[in-house]
């Protein structure tokens, strides 16, 4: 089966979802217009198609190695590396001081989907790279960031990012990996760290990891906890690449999926490293990375199930089994025709494009928080990134599952590539924060600690959608009644959790809020494709007929989904905790 990237549907989402006219009348952007973007995606697309895609199903089944103290990837992914590189993807979104193309969030982000849909082990590598770059521009200093930067932004070097160690899981306070300082302005870091995505590879000509440690006489707990930039070649003062530092892969995890891409065990042996920022100030820094990478992982889960969603309907398209229930024809038919096959396939397609808007939502508001003075957009973009990650990836697993349903027996079997992409997308909710943790930051950072006041905001701004709806078509009306009542299941849902007054009792309904939160958005932003493809349906009636009926079927088989999460939320407390084991 043959990969297509869905740029249509992600420019359409630029145009429409991200607040374009906004964003791009920013002073960063303003020379940028939506045909920039298109002709870089449309080419992106093809690369990722004819270059990347290819390595997928063949990479899964070579699978990375740990050999002879080396680190071997699968054929063919250094030479894509390096087109990759030779070709500038890399810089797609970064700034052009440091060699980027300077493009807004929301076109770095469709080409972040369309890469890790085309290959998700090998996407993996430049996704981390991204977030060693904000860390950087974060709070790098002058001199890190001219000796890193350049090479970043390039992809010349890849970046990594060092939290976990094998007693300390998500729970930083429990890190262990010291750092000393050697007196000349370098510290000496020792510990062992695990499940670095990509520590150990030779794509590249050099790898910058970012650790976190401790410093001797560091503050117990999180408060205590440093950033660290440690090259695994040392550069040298006229940049080029010195003696290997005290840094090596001991091995490679062997994992239930994404098995091309290396999850390396690092030992730290002395290794020196610089610090980032100030000391004791770590895992602040470290957030900003975390972030970008939770944002581009929930991007991540659009991805896999655009992918499962292709394969899927392809699948159905040809594979003929059983005659038609209303007796149209006297033969079997292609599987496409029944109709319990159709609301799989649907229900694929509209989470996938629920996602895919969300994200374009989400992409549009860090924008105008970062590269503007738009006030209150920085809590709405805060809000919006657990979202992102936990119902996205949440949701690729579904979609990924009921691609390998649609297959049948088939879905099972390894060479319809239908399994593989249930295998990578079930890390999704689990790496960069599980989907629990997700919810809890939107439920204590996002919701509780300003009284819900943000949360209620985007309520208002969902009814204000509703009120467009409610003036429109037969079809923007149903879709305004299914809205209305998934925002007062959001709202009482709000309610109940900023007054109850036992924190596990809230808590332990926080994932049902996430859900129910992203439900809710990623139809209010279908419901939004609905009217702009109504308004737009003489430039292309087939592609914005499938959007309305599209978000028509997301209003109606899956936003009422929300009743059950606000059921479990403000009603199912005391089972959850009565409960024995």
């Amino acid at each position: 089966m043959t990969f297509e990237a869905p740029v249509q549907d992600l420019l359409f989402n630029i145009a429409h979802l991200s607040q374009w006219d906004q964003v791009t009348a920013l002073p960063d952007y303003s020379g940028i217009d939506l045909s920039d973007a298109g002709a870089v995606l449309e080419e992106f697309g093809k690369f990722c198609a004819e270059v990347i895609a290819p390595l997928n199903q063949p990479g899964d089944q070579a699978a990375s190695h740990f050999r002879d103290g080396k680190v071997v990837l699968p054929e063919g992914f250094a030479e894509a590396y390096g087109q990759f590189v030779e070709m500038g993807w890399q810089s797609l979104p970064h700034p052009e001081a440091w060699g980027g193309q300077g493009l807004p969030r929301v076109v770095g982000a469709a080409a972040t989907e369309i890469l890790n849909a085309a290959n998700m082990s090998f996407a993996l590598c430049p996704l981390l790279t991204d977030g060693a770059i904000e860390a950087l521009l974060t709070a790098g200093s002058e001199a890190q960031k001219q000796t890193y930067l350049p090479h970043l932004t390039s992809g010349r070097w890849t970046g990594t990012m060092n939290l976990t160690e094998p007693q300390a899981g998500s729970d930083l306070a429990l890190l262990r990996t010291r750092a000393e300082r050697a007196g000349d302005g370098s510290y000496r870091i020792t510990g062992t760290k695990i499940f670095i995505t990509y520590g150990e590879h030779d794509m590249a000509e050099n790898t910058v990891h970012l650790v976190l440690a401790r410093l001797p006489d560091a503050p117990a707990g999180v408060k205590g906890i440093s950033l660290f930039v440690v090259p695994k070649f040392m550069v040298e003062a006229d940049g080029s690449l010195g003696a290997r530092n005290a840094v090596r892969c001991v091995s490679v995890e062997h994992k239930l999926g994404i098995k091309a891409s290396p999850t390396a065990v690092l030992d730290y042996e002395g290794a020196t490293g610089f610090l980032v920022g100030e000391e004791n100030c770590g895992l602040d820094y470290m957030f900003v990375m975390m972030n970008a990478a939770r944002y581009a992982v929930g991007l991540q889960g659009v991805a896999i199930a655009e992918r499962a969603t292709q394969r899927a309907i392809a699948y159905a398209r040809e594979r003929v089994q059983s005659r038609p229930v209303d007796g149209s024809a006297r033969e079997a038919v292609t599987i496409i025709h029944h109709p319990d096959v159709r609301r799989l396939l649907m229900r694929m397609k509209a989470l996938t494009e629920g996602c895919r808007a969300l994200a374009a939502c989400a992409a549009g508001w860090h924008d105008l928080t970062h590269h503007g003075q738009v006030d209150g957009a920085a809590e709405i973009a805060e809000f919006l990134v657990p979202l992102v990650k936990g119902y996205s990836t949440e949701t690729g697993v579904e979609v990924a599952s009921l691609g390998v349903q649609v297959h049948g027996g088939m879905g099972f079997i390894e060479e319809t590539g239908a399994a593989q992409h249930y295998r990578d997308a079930r890390i999704l909710p689990i790496y960069e924060g599980t989907t629990a943790i997700q919810a809890n930051d939107l439920l204590g950072r996002k919701t509780l600690r300003d009284q819900g006041a943000t949360a209620r905001r985007l309520a208002a701004m969902i009814a204000a959608t509703e009120t467009e709806l409610a003036a429109g078509s037969a079809a923007a009306q149903a879709v305004a009644a299914r809205l209305t009542k998934a925002r007062g299941d959001f709202e009482a849902a709000v309610d109940y959790l900023c007054t109850e007054g036992d924190p596990n009792a809230a808590f332990g309904g926080s994932v049902p809020y996430l859900m129910l939160a992203g439900n809710l958005v990623a139809g209010w932003q279908l419901a939004h494709a609905l009217l702009a493809a109504e308004a737009a349906m003489d430039n292309d009636p087939a592609f914005m007929t499938a959007k309305i009926a599209t978000a028509r079927f997301y209003a109606d088989h899956i936003l009422p989904e929300t009743d059950t999460q606000r059921l479990r939320i403000t009603e199912g407390a005391q089972s959850l905790l009565a409960a024995a084991f």
